[in-house]
């Protein structure tokens, strides 16, 4: 039974881990999943986070055909779960848009 607090969105979107606790990184990967309250992402390397980790990552949205302009969702949260298959789980905690 699931017992999630959100629904989640299989959506593969760009990613870019830029702030890992307090160093900054350009670690770039994909979404798998994302809620409300987090996201599921594969990064394309190895990334070194770990579990209770503070991490700040940029998602890209994507724009109409017509649109030059990319919109970006500059996210803060944790790491909450690492998988074996190279996923990462994090808290959505605090976003803005960014163009």
């Amino acid at each position: 039974m699931e017992q999630r607090k959100a629904q989640r969105f299989e959506l593969r979107l760009p990613l870019e881990v830029i702030r890992k606790g307090s160093r900054n990184l350009s670690e770039h990967g994909q979404t798998r999943n994302m809620s409300s309250v987090g996201v599921l992402f594969e990064p394309d390397e190895g990334a070194d986070l770990s579990i209770g980790e503070a991490v700040e990552y940029l998602i890209t949205l994507p724009s109409s055909p017509d649109s030059a302009d990319q919109v970006r969702l500059h996210c803060l949260g944790k790491v909450v779960r690492l998988e074996q298959t190279d996923g990462i789980a994090a808290t959505l905690e605090r976003y803005e848009f960014v163009r």
